[in-house]
């Protein structure tokens, strides 16, 4: 289908669900998508396949191929995706803030769907149940348009999804999937501002940059995620290598993976030797400044500015001694993406000044960088990542793709 006719049909598909869309038929509706994903696991990986094999001959990186798959275990995490989204409370209709004026009408907003939600991604076919799955249950419509590399994967979930939608009684029409591999068609879709409400693209920097400049539609976004691990002089050490190693070496592939690690100039000459072997074991290139190389040197590429702000996606880690707190909080402020920020310490004041004073979407204390996602936050799933500062920060869940209405009651008030 031609993109604005598609865009059209989705949003007509919103304006009935406005009506249709209880909470108990959203629940359905996502319950209806979970069983389908069980049901066709086979299908679904062999379609997979295909856009596995087709990356491979195409020489797509490691990384990207991981991203790509859809094993046993990312559509068993779809399936309980779906079945968390749908336990969590609805937020559309709630009414909060409600207060009596002195006039005596009441004043309070009312939380409301956003309306039709274009997503935008690259090759995760798990974000097209995800997205989906979260649009529905906060009572918006979208249209998807996924990487050409994940084509036939996201096809094959689409169908799923719009199954579960007719099972119900509900236009398909609510999910739309924009399915030509031309770069037009997304130029197209980001300029439909008349059916389309919100843009949130998920992928690399020149999709996200190239997709704010180009649309006439608002868009929340991230554009990388260069994460920081500190080690603070008060670290316990040992905690402080689990979390170094678990952060760039766990799934380097994904935005929340460390890409620098800060040490603290007290501990370095005990930390770093021991921290640096074990990721050298674990196949990471080490990209270290000239205080990391004096302390150790073995196989340490020498860093340029360009490694403090880099988001490598792989098993690569730029690490740059620092002197303080202090110096250690201007380096992410400077050179962070304002994605996710870690501080290993026992010190509790210390905790508290770097939490307040770093600039970024998730500062997290004693605890990986790999826990900001919206799954692990308790959101049931996510459909992305922003770092902007208006509307939504962080992982976005079902309270962020609602807005709000004004409601007032009165009893024949008028304005004197």
């Amino acid at each position: 289908m031609e993109v604005k006719a598609l865009a059209r049909a989705v949003h007509e598909a919103y304006l009935a669900f406005l009506d249709q869309g209880t909470t108990k038929v959203k629940n359905e509706i996502l319950l209806a998508i979970s069983e389908g994903l069980a049901r066709g696991r086979e299908e679904l990986m062999a379609e997979n396949r295909k856009d596995l094999d087709a990356g491979e001959r195409a020489g797509l990186s490691k990384a990207m191929l991981d991203r790509l798959a859809l094993t046993e275990k990312r559509i068993d995490g779809m399936i309980t995706a779906m079945q968390d989204v749908a336990a969590l409370p609805d937020p559309v209709g709630r009414i909060y803030d409600m207060n009596v004026r002195p006039e005596g009408f009441r004043v309070g907003r009312m939380r409301v769907p956003i309306g039709v939600i274009g997503i935008i991604y690259e090759a995760r076919p798990n974000v097209t149940v995800e997205a989906s799955g979260l649009c529905i249950k906060s009572g918006n419509a979208t249209v998807l348009r996924g990487g050409s590399s994940a084509l036939h994967s996201n096809m094959a979930l689409v169908k799923i999804i719009k199954a579960a939608l007719l099972e119900c009684g509900v236009d398909d029409s609510l999910v739309g999937y924009v399915d030509t591999p031309s770069r037009d068609a997304v130029d197209e879709m980001l300029v439909q501002d008349e059916h389309i409400h919100l843009i949130i693209p998920r992928g690399g920097e020149s999709l996200i940059r190239r997709v704010v400049e180009k649309s006439t539609i608002p868009v929340l976004k991230h554009y990388k995620g260069v994460c920081h691990t500190y080690v603070n002089e008060k670290a316990d050490l040992k905690m402080a290598l689990r979390l170094t190693l678990n952060g760039k070496v766990q799934r380097p592939a994904v935005c929340n993976a460390t890409e620098t690690l800060l040490v603290d100039q007290a501990v370095a000459a005990e930390f770093c030797p021991r921290a640096l072997s074990a990721l050298q074991e674990q196949g990471v290139e080490i990209r270290g400044c000239e205080r990391t190389r004096a302390i150790y040197s073995k196989d340490v590429v020498a860093a340029t500015e360009d490694d403090w702000t880099a988001e490598y996606l792989d098993l690569i880690l730029a690490v740059k001694i620092v002197d303080d707190i202090d110096d250690a909080i201007a380096h992410i402020n400077r050179y962070g993406s304002a994605h996710t920020e870690t501080i290993v310490t026992r010190d509790i004041a210390t905790a508290d000044k770097f939490t307040r004073r770093v600039d970024s979407s998730s500062v997290i204390v004693n605890a990986t960088t790999r826990l900001s996602d919206g799954g692990v936050y308790g959101l049931g799933a996510e459909i992305g990542i922003s770092t902007d500062k208006l509307h939504a920060r962080g992982p976005m869940g079902l309270e962020e793709l609602t807005t709000y209405k004004w409601i007032v009651q009165g009893d024949g008030h008028i304005r004197e």
